[in-house]
């Protein structure tokens, strides 16, 4: 019996998981998916649960996988983007339906993806092991010997790394990565606005950095606010009275007075991507394999692509589990995708960071041109949705 190891039992792992069950149920396959923490049997809605805002090329895959409808009960569509830059008069719209959709994204608490992940995996076809630790990956002559932190070891045709942009075993093993810091921080929190969002999401550059603000149920918001490392750990300590007032003066009016914040978080920002994704009998995936700025939150949605097309190469494949040709195939496929995704979130977070007067200017033009000209504007919405490089 051939068997993978999903190292990493996040939403990407999951992902990979489900998108090979059904394969792998047909082909004899074992799925072992292995998590450090034990993942919680109920949901627990909460005001300060972190979000994540999913593409429309993403509920595409979803539905493949005939996950959409479940995730869809708490899922808050995103029906329009409105990008400015603070003290400019140039702004860029993006609405649904200019482009036939019913939603350009839609914002989804991580906890409520993760459990309906959970819940679709079949115990007959994906063994979890959690809590459980991977502390050694060793190559073998066929696929890769994992070792347990409680003493315990198992053998895999294919080994996935999905355990995150930190990842040790991705060290362990020697594979180098390329890391690009922007010297800033991020500060995630939920906020509650004194209007209605109606859908609406925000995209604002402003001279101490960008800041989103996305929609979520219960007409809360997820804030994404970047700032210099010292700012941030000071607006994260501040009294909320006192960083509301800030947020305010940052963001403006168009929510109303802003009412609440809850629990911030702070995350410091670099731009990191492995320089192998791929060997024989081993794939690197997730924020392991790319860690992107999360303003144009394209992060997630690029991570769950590379599960779509990771889980078409293999079960197209009459190869063994791990055959480095049909994997190499996947990076190949992928590269273009990864490219274009990776610098359209640095160039805009770079772009945006610059505050020389000439680009200054030249973006404020570049914003306005965007919501005048059609295809440009086009564009850049598929860019938003997930279908840059995809037909439809």
């Amino acid at each position: 019996m051939q068997s993978l190891a999903i190292i990493g039992g996040g939403l990407v792992g999951a992902s990979l998981a489900l998108a090979l069950q059904q394969g792998a149920r047909e082909r004899g396959w074992q799925i072992h998916l292995i998590e450090p923490f034990e993942p919680g049997h109920e949901y627990q809605p909460s005001y300060d649960a972190r979000s994540t805002a999913l593409s429309y090329g993403t509920r595409l895959i979803y539905q493949r996988l005939g996950l959409w409808q479940r995730i869809a009960e708490r899922a808050e569509p995103i029906r329009r983007i409105h990008v400015s830059e603070r003290g400019r008069f140039g702004a860029a719209r993006l609405h649904a339906r200019d482009e036939g959709v019913e939603a350009l994204g839609y914002v989804v608490e991580n906890a409520w993806i993760g459990h309906c992940l959970w819940q679709a995996l079949d115990d007959q076809v994906v063994i979890r092991h959690c809590p459980a630790e991977v502390e050694r990956l060793e190559p073998c002559a066929a696929g890769y010997r994992l070792g347990f932190s409680d003493g315990r070891s198992l053998h895999c045709d294919l080994a996935v790394l999905a355990d995150g942009g930190r990842s040790g075993l991705r060290e362990q093993l020697g594979i180098e990565v390329s890391r690009r810091p922007y010297g800033q921080t991020a500060l995630i929190a939920n906020i509650t606005p004194g209007k209605p969002h109606g859908g609406l999401a925000f995209e604002r550059f402003t001279a101490d950095g960008p800041m989103a603000l996305l929609p979520l149920q219960d007409n809360r918001c997820a804030l994404v606010w970047t700032r210099s490392q010292a700012d941030a750990a000071r607006l994260a300590q501040a009294h909320e009275a006192v960083f509301l007032a800030e947020l305010q003066e940052a963001f403006g009016y168009r929510l109303g007075g802003l009412q609440q914040v809850g629990a911030r978080h702070l995350y410091p920002l670099t731009l990191i991507e492995a320089d192998e994704q791929v060997r024989s009998g081993l794939v690197v995936l997730g924020n392991a394999a790319h860690s992107l700025h999360p303003i144009a939150g394209q992060g997630y949605n690029l991570s769950l692509r590379d599960v779509d097309a990771l889980s078409v190469a293999l079960l197209r494949s009459e190869a063994a589990l791990g055959d480095l040709a049909v994997l190499q195939d996947y990076a190949r496929r992928q590269r273009l995708d990864q490219q274009l995704t990776v610098g359209f979130s640095d160039q805009v977070t770079r772009l945006f960071g610059d505050s020389a007067r000439l680009v200054t200017a030249g973006r404020n033009l570049g914003l306005l041109g965007l919501d005048l000209m059609p295809a440009a504007k086009r564009w850049f919405a598929r860019q938003a949705m997930g279908l840059g490089t995809r037909a439809g």
